[in-house]
């Protein structure tokens, strides 16, 4: 049986079908993709499955939430389903090369990026009154993905147009500082040609806002603090915090402070969301039909609430009570819940849509990038806490830098950031030693390993990050 190739989107090109929005899914069967790019209608078509695929790679098993939540001082995994020691690798930072869910990660991600080159780079024939914020909405997925894998793996291939097995072989990674260079022009792009989210195609799709967002998070890890300044205040004011409940409330789904969201719908025979199954402590048969037991809240993440602020108790369950009346001591995210959702099996079918990019982010990289508490002031009041240099404020944190990575983490908890934040701040490896995972990291450990299936396929031109080596 032949093995996986790397670019396994090469072999896998699978079209969705159009409709109000990404939510209706109807497939195209046998559709050949050199064939297929003639229309305004087939690009749109197209461009559905690239948003579909946000479905992968952001769902609860994916990159952002294992990298993002597992990895940090804020989460840990009680699952038991499937290969464990895969799990635990990210939550004890045991990684090797072998980790099946890394590679189904890296092919996952190609997978999206194969349809959207396709998108941008047969448009160049085609000629449609919407194709430039067509292609920018396909830029700014491609930036997306190519900023997740960037900061997992370091360099990757990067790869801007279909490619043929024989090319996909010969492809090898590409230093960081490439690859960056290429996500701030898609997104540069993607700002120019984008309309404003009040006039978006479809609810959810990318905006010339997302795009300004994603960009200033981009300079921001690439340490360019002035031009994140710069991009992110293009957004400053064009958005509004609503109440924190609000943002996880199924029926206020893409309000006021929603920049990029991934839509679902609820129903088993809808694409439906499943954070709320999977983050649910492990086999509990009471708060859900089952629980997967993936990302549950350590005490790091509980005792970084101070006392009196709100989001804990919105955000996080302390324990559940069996149907014998035992307590179970065992924290948990609510942000997902759906207690009402249709099951499909012992998993629920949730109404609840992912927040990718959010208003209070644009404030606190703000206050990042510009060192001016001025911004995180606003997520704390809020919050109804005391402000930054108010009396009352927590003394642990006494500079702006400690401020503003306290207030993400209470800020977004379970929502993907901790560990991305960490990284970016170069904070990770200290605050990961002081945690209760109480783990030593060298800086080498910091990404994720190159599948051995791709350096397997491509031992003359993929190389293995240090630490794995």
């Amino acid at each position: 049986m032949k093995k996986i190739k790397y670019l396994l989107a090469v072999l896998s090109f699978s079209l969705i079908g159009c409709g109000d929005s990404f939510l209706d899914r109807a497939p195209i069967s046998n559709m050949n993709d050199l064939d297929f790019y003639k229309t305004e209608k087939d690009f749109t078509t197209s461009l559905w499955s690239g948003y579909n695929g946000l479905y992968t790679l952001y769902g609860p098993e994916s990159l952002p939430s294992f990298f993002g939540e597992l990895m940090s001082d804020n989460a840990y995994s009680d699952n038991t389903a499937g290969t464990v020691q895969d799990y635990e690798a990210f939550e004890n930072h045991t990684m090797n090369e072998n980790n099946v869910l890394v590679l189904g990660y890296w092919n996952s991600y190609y997978a999206t990026i194969f349809i959207l080159n396709n998108i941008i780079y047969k448009s160049a024939d085609s000629d449609f009154a919407t194709k430039d914020a067509l292609i920018a909405e396909a830029r700014f997925l491609r930036a997306l993905c190519y900023f997740d894998m960037v900061r997992a793996w370091g360099d990757v291939p990067l790869v801007t147009e279909p490619l043929t097995i024989e090319d996909a072989y010969k492809s090898g990674r590409t230093p960081q500082a490439d690859v960056y260079t290429q996500i701030v022009a898609d997104l540069e792009f993607a700002a120019s040609k984008l309309p404003l989210k009040a006039g978006q195609r479809f609810v959810g799709a990318a905006s010339q806002e997302a795009a300004n967002t994603l960009l200033g998070k981009v300079y921001l890890t690439m340490g360019n603090k002035s031009k994140a300044a710069e991009t992110l205040l293009k957004v400053y004011g064009k958005f509004s915090l609503v109440p924190y409940a609000d943002l996880w409330n199924k029926t206020k789904k893409n309000g006021a402070e929603s920049i990029f969201e991934i839509q679902y719908k609820g129903g088993k025979a809808n694409p439906y969301s499943s954070y709320w199954a999977m983050f649910t402590p492990l086999d509990n048969r009471i708060v859900t039909a089952w629980g997967g037991g993936m990302n549950q809240v350590t005490s790091d993440l509980w005792t970084a609430y101070e006392t009196g602020d709100p989001r804990r108790d919105i955000s996080i369950q302390d324990g559940y009570t069996t149907a014998g009346g035992i307590k179970v001591d065992v924290k948990y995210t609510i942000k997902w819940k759906d207690a009402t959702a249709e099951l499909n099996g012992l998993r629920e079918a949730a109404d609840n849509n992912f927040i990718v990019l959010r208003y209070a982010d644009v404030l606190l990289m703000l206050t990042e990038a510009t060192g001016d508490a001025k911004y995180l002031n606003e997520v704390r009041t809020r919050a109804g806490l005391p402000l930054y240099g108010a009396a009352g404020y927590p003394a642990a944190y006494n500079t702006v830098a400690l401020a503003c990575e306290h207030e993400r983490q209470v800020e977004f908890a379970m929502e993907f950031h901790r560990w991305f934040d960490l990284k970016r701040t170069g904070r990770a490896i200290e605050v990961i030693k002081k945690s209760s995972k109480n783990i030593t990291l060298s800086p080498n450990q910091l990404v994720l390993p190159i599948p051995l299936e791709v350096i397997t396929q491509n031992p003359d031109v993929i190389t293995q990050n240090e630490a794995y080596k």
